[in-house]
């Protein structure tokens, strides 16, 4: 009786750890900001940035404390509220952004189920047009895309069958206006880098849209 109950319970300890792990796991830190797991395999996205840079939002130190070893950083370019070296470097790990472009879509070599593409997109500030990517994540089977700071709406429209898309506000603004129907791209769209001071308000009835105004927030997509 005693072998029985100890089987049946890993029985049980087994299925339900295979259960939790059946899950990419996504955690809203900040701007656009995102820590990514599966269980494994740790990404940060836009991450660590400057804490309150542009008068964007701020982090608790333990965000920092908490990252990770051997994480995998990657980043949509190199403004303060994305991107900051100087704390980089305190973390170990592998490091992406668009100086190094080529290395990252070889991640799909190094880690099972997973493959990523870069796409350069447009962010200009004031006439000044900086370096910057958006990235489509595809992981276990589910596509990711992560906008970035981009305001052209043209990459995200030649996506298909994505199952959630980050975007800021004012890509979905530029998609309206070029009269780019998001909804047949996207299952779920999370609107991320919201500065301190932005008033965003959605349709509570839409719920394929969901505002990422409260750091920690967590978004679950099984597999």
């Amino acid at each position: 009786m005693r072998f029985l109950l100890v089987n049946f319970a890993l029985i049980l300890i087994s299925n339900f750890t295979f259960g939790q792990a059946n899950e990419i796991k996504i955690r809203f830190i900040g701007n656009c900001g995102l820590s990514m797991t599966d269980g494994t395999t740790n990404f940060y996205i836009d991450f660590p940035y400057k804490s309150g840079a542009h008068n964007y939002m701020e982090y608790d130190k333990s965000e920092i404390e908490n990252v990770k070893e051997n994480a995998i950083f990657i980043f949509t370019h190199r403004h303060a509220d994305h991107y900051s070296s100087k704390i980089l470097k305190k973390l170990s790990g592998q490091k992406f952004d668009p100086w190094n472009i080529e290395e990252l879509e070889k991640l799909s070599e190094t880690i099972p189920d997973f493959a990523i593409k870069a796409f350069k997109t447009d962010h200009t500030v004031f006439g000044i047009s900086f370096k910057h990517y958006s990235y489509l994540i595809t992981w276990h089977g589910k596509k990711i895309f992560l906008s970035g700071d981009t305001t052209n709406s043209e990459t995200i429209a030649s996506q298909t069958d994505l199952d959630w898309a980050f975007v800021p506000i004012w890509l979905l603004m530029d998609a309206k206006e070029k009269n780019v129907d998001l909804k047949i791209l996207s299952k779920k769209y999370a609107i991320y880098h919201i500065g301190q001071n932005d008033k965003i308000t959605l349709d509570e009835k839409d719920s394929q849209l969901k505002l990422l105004d409260k750091q920690g927030e967590i978004i679950t997509i099984p597999y």
